[in-house]
């Protein structure tokens, strides 16, 4: 019988899609997969994710050939325990005065934080700037903090900046006002003036306002408490970068859908998005020195003293192949969007957090071995949105990162690890940690089985999740608080497809494109 016409028939009887399964796998077929691909666009329980990734991940991350400045050519000399900043500094500004470039270390270790060295990061502030080793294993490239940065207020242990900062120094500005009212899927918008927008265009969709119905409405259907001092003093607040495709008239066109429903009356407006292009890190680890037993919030040692690498202000833009030890925390990727981070190891001391998407749009994050189980693991933080978390691993005694601060819009996608309470993240003021349409598909679960887990925890201020979906949701026999979810489905065993991501990205383009077949492979 035609696929098609057995999905038809069960409609009509009644019949739970997800009652027979893939012919392939035997795993059952998820109905929410069935509405979406039947849809083809964003359902109640399903948001488009495919357009997460570099260049939407329509194509994979290119051997880049620009010009190659060797950091040993401007004084660095690998495994010498001499510093090597300055000769990296040199390279970086060779690269800017050509207009591009890969900035290359080769195998062995250049130490760019020895004792004597600022306490700000070495920043790279042009587009289509590389840096490239030669291998993120043993006997490859290391970019060794020697040294920690300390933090820069030791009250806010936080504060430590990081060793080197990817980071567009311009200034953004308000292009227009949005007029017109937009659902979730949209793919336009109208504005008050179109004039100074044009395709290609990147954009920032913004929202910022404490109107007491607005935050009403986006925590529904849980209230506010008064010590959420953010949401109640800044508001709800939404940053959402975009590409322009077209503009007619007042109406302006986005590349990617909407992933979240845009009403007017709160004074939503698109601004500048200054930004970096075609910047990238590959083949290369970072080594920290942080060495002690870690604990959670003890000292800006603990928490931030050995961060390594951020790329900020970034869009169509990677970190591949390379590998974190003995760090605080791994990587952020802040306000940018369509950055893909694969490939990549952690491993070394237990440190604070691992790779985080953090107040951006679209970023990929998959294929991460997180081995120690970092306090945090991988993750979002702050206004995030379209984040895709996908084949990440863990251990049983980790948690993925949702670090409050308004994400929204998240997917962890067949990705394996603990699953516990209290190591989200995020401060009490911050509250919740996820805003709306947060999906774990087939996520396989290491540690001990809870009965009537709950995301909306009253005994402890510290775990406040709005509904997530939970579909197919194994490795152990925990099970939810229905009510705190807003969907759940084949609970105990995965679902047909193994990945959404994969699912949704085939289903656009028509097929799967080939990095990531080589990728899942890997």
């Amino acid at each position: 019988m035609n696929r098609f016409i057995l999905i038809s028939l069960l409609i009509g009887s009644g019949i739970s899609l997800n009652a027979y399964a893939d012919t392939k796998t035997g795993q059952p077929v998820s109905k929410h997969w069935e509405a979406f691909k039947n849809q083809r666009k964003s359902t109640d329980i399903l948001l488009d994710y495919s357009y997460a990734g570099f260049m939407h991940g329509e194509t994979g991350v290119p051997e880049v050939k620009y010009k190659r400045f060797d950091v040993t050519s401007f004084g660095a000399v690998p495994n010498d325990g001499k510093s090597d900043r300055e000769a990296f500094i040199k390279a970086l500004e060779a690269a800017y005065k050509h207009g591009e470039g890969i900035i290359y270390f080769p195998a062995g270790r250049f130490d760019l934080r020895p004792e004597d060295a600022p306490n700000e990061p070495i920043y790279i502030k042009s587009s289509r700037i590389v840096l490239q080793g030669a291998g993120a294993e043993r006997g490859g490239t290391e970019l060794f903090m020697e040294y920690p940065n300390p933090a820069l207020d030791e009250k806010k242990m936080w504060t430590s900046p990081d060793l080197i900062r990817f980071r567009s120094f311009e200034k953004k500005r308000e292009l227009a006002k949005v007029t017109g009212k937009a659902q979730r899927g949209d793919f336009s918008l109208e504005v008050s003036s179109a004039k100074g927008l044009k395709p290609g265009d990147w954009v920032c969709l913004e929202l910022k306002n404490n109107d007491t119905l607005l935050i009403a409405e986006e925590l529904a259907p849980y209230s506010v408490q008064k010590n959420w001092k953010q949401i109640l003093k800044e508001g709800v607040m939404v940053q959402d970068y975009h590409q322009i495709v077209s503009v007619d008239g007042n109406t302006v066109t986005f590349k990617e859908p909407l992933m979240k429903e845009v009403n007017p009356k709160w004074g939503w407006v698109i601004n500048s998005f200054p930004r970096l292009e075609n910047v990238g890190v590959e083949n290369i680890a970072f080594v920290g020195n942080f060495h002690d037993q870690f604990k959670h919030h003890r000292s800006w040692l603990d928490d931030g003293g050995y961060k390594p690498l951020v790329m900020m202000n970034a869009v169509n833009s990677w970190v591949r192949h390379c590998r974190f030890t003995d760090v605080s925390e791994a990587l952020s990727v802040i306000s940018s969007a369509n950055v893909s981070v694969y490939d990549c190891v952690i491993d070394g001391n237990l440190g604070h957090s691992a790779i985080r998407s953090q107040g951006s749009s679209r970023v990929f994050i998959g294929k991460i071995d997180d081995q120690p189980s970092q306090w945090h693991s991988v993750g979002i933080s702050k206004p995030a949105m379209g984040t895709v978390i996908w084949r990440v691993k863990t251990k049983a005694n980790s948690c993925f990162e949702a670090h409050a601060s308004q994400p929204r819009a998240t997917l962890f996608d067949a990705c394996e690890g603990g699953f516990m309470r209290g190591r989200a993240g995020g401060a009490v003021a911050s509250n919740p940690n996820h805003l709306n349409d947060l999906v774990f598909w087939n996520y396989k679960a290491l540690d001990e089985s809870k009965a009537d887990f709950d995301f909306w925890a009253t005994d402890t201020p510290y775990w406040r999740f709005m509904p997530p979906v939970i579909i197919g949701f194994h490795g152990n026999n925990t099970t939810f608080v229905e009510d705190q979810t807003k969907a759940i489905e084949s609970l105990g065993k995965p679902v047909y497809p193994e990945s959404l991501y994969e699912a949704q990205l085939e289903l656009r383009l028509g097929e799967l494109p080939a990095w990531i077949r080589e990728l899942k492979n890997k």
